[in-house]
């Protein structure tokens, strides 16, 4: 299976420099690159790829617009996108993830970590460490501007909502099987039946819920 991607950044080199780097992996395949947030969102409708890497700074219709749109869409939910920016913890990535990135990259990640990224989100998994997780879902909380309807969690089921705290601390379903003595096909199947039910996309999304929602306090771990 060959992962294909698109690239958005105002910056020639940059674009030039990841595509080089993907395009040599025999299971990836850049398919378009956009210097613009209008040249993204119309890139992705055209060529539907796997993963997007997103700056974020770009001239018009920036990044977190871009991401809005593409996210918004229903055709193209099977897309996932990555923010790729300068500084970890900036403001312009927890208004990314809000918008619905799948995770963030900083420009400086080593080559092997960004192909390695590529494969984590297309894969269907977060892209957030468990440290950086609690860091920047705190910031999230902190500028929640209302909860979600707390009905919304009613749906789950005393265990799926310890597992969605699991989720919440960054913990991959491996942690979550040892941390609640299940097995990590029953620690999955929990994440899976817990994405259906809240209507999310991914992990990353679980984990903004689980803030917003006051299931999970900042400074929990």
């Amino acid at each position: 299976m060959t992962i294909t991607i698109a690239i958005a950044d105002d910056q020639q080199l940059v674009r030039g420099g990841f595509r080089a780097l993907l395009d040599a992996e025999a299971d990836m395949r850049v398919v378009g690159e956009a210097g613009t947030g209008e040249g993204i969102v119309a890139l992705v409708e055209r060529e539907r790829p796997d993963v997007v890497l997103m700056d974020i700074r770009m001239p018009g219709l920036d990044g977190i617009e871009a991401t809005t749109r593409i996210v918004s869409d229903p055709t193209l939910s099977a897309t996932r996108i990555v923010v790729v920016t300068t500084f970890e913890l900036d403001d312009y990535v927890v208004a990314a993830i809000r918008a619905g990135a799948s995770g963030f990259l900083v420009k400086d990640t080593e080559p092997v970590e960004l192909i390695r990224a590529v494969r984590v989100v297309a894969g269907g998994d977060a892209l957030l460490s468990p440290g950086v997780t609690r860091r920047l879902l705190a910031r999230v909380a902190e500028g929640a501007r209302a909860p979600h309807d707390q009905g919304l969690l009613d749906s789950l089921t005393d265990r799926e909502r310890e597992v969605l705290v699991q989720v919440a601390a960054g913990r991959s379903n491996e942690e979550i099987a040892a941390e609640l003595f299940l097995s990590p096909l029953t620690a999955k199947t929990h994440v899976s039946r817990i994405l259906t039910k809240l209507g999310v996309r991914d992990r990353v999304q679980l984990v903004v819920l689980a803030y917003e929602s006051g299931l999970v306090k900042p400074g929990w771990h």
